[in-house]
C-alpha cells in the first residue's frame, strides 16, 4: 500500500505498507470478526478551507474512513488499535520537517480516542522510517526499521 492510501480486510491475508518516515500507520482491528484495516496517513488534517479528496491522507478522517469500511464488512467491536512511524528523519537539520512525525502520532493518537478506540500497541518516534505488515486475523502489527530490526506489536 502507498503513502496517503489505506486497506480494509476480513478473514485472512496481510496489509502491508512501506516507506513509513514521518507518516503515521494506523492499525485497527476487530478481534471477534476478524476484519482489520490499516491506513499509511501523511498529515495530521487537512488544512483549513482544503477540499477533502482521500480521507486516507490525513489521520483526522483516516480513522472514520477505516471504521466506517470494517462496519461494513462485519466489524461490530470492541475495535482496537496499533500505530507505528511518525519518525523524526531529519534530526536538528530541519526542525519544522521533524515536527511532523511528532504532529502524525499526535493526531493519529486523538483521532483514535475521538472514535473511542483504545490504543494497544505502538513503535512511534525514533530516527529511522519503517515497513509495517499487518495480519488480518490475529491483528498482529510486525514493524521492521532499519535501527530497531523487527518487531511484532
Amino acid at each position: 500500500m502507498n503513502i496517503a492510501h489505506h486497506a480494509v480486510e476480513k478473514e485472512g491475508g496481510v496489509i502491508v505498507t512501506a516507506g513509513l518516515g514521518s507518516c503515521v500507520a494506523i492499525a485497527i482491528h476487530d478481534p471477534a470478526a476478524r476484519v482489520a484495516g490499516l491506513a499509511h496517513v501523511l498529515l495530521p488534517a487537512e488544512f483549513p478551507g482544503t477540499e477533502i479528496r482521500n480521507r486516507a491522507r490525513y489521520a483526522s478522517t483516516a480513522v472514520p474512513l477505516l471504521v466506517e469500511e470494517m462496519r461494513a464488512l462485519g466489524a461490530r467491536g470492541p475495535l482496537v488499535a496499533k500505530i507505528a512511524g511518525g519518525a523524526g528523519l531529519f534530526g536538528k537539520l530541519l526542525s519544522i520537517a521533524g515536527t511532523v512525525g511528532v504532529r502524525n502520532i499526535e493526531a493519529s493518537r486523538v483521532a483514535l480516542a475521538a472514535a473511542g478506540i483504545p490504543i494497544v500497541a505502538e513503535d512511534v518516534g525514533g530516527a529511522s522510517g519503517r515497513t509495517v505488515t499487518f495480519d488480518v486475523a490475529t491483528g498482529a502489527l510486525h514493524v521492521r526499521s532499519v535501527q530497531g530490526g523487527e518487531r511484532v506489536i
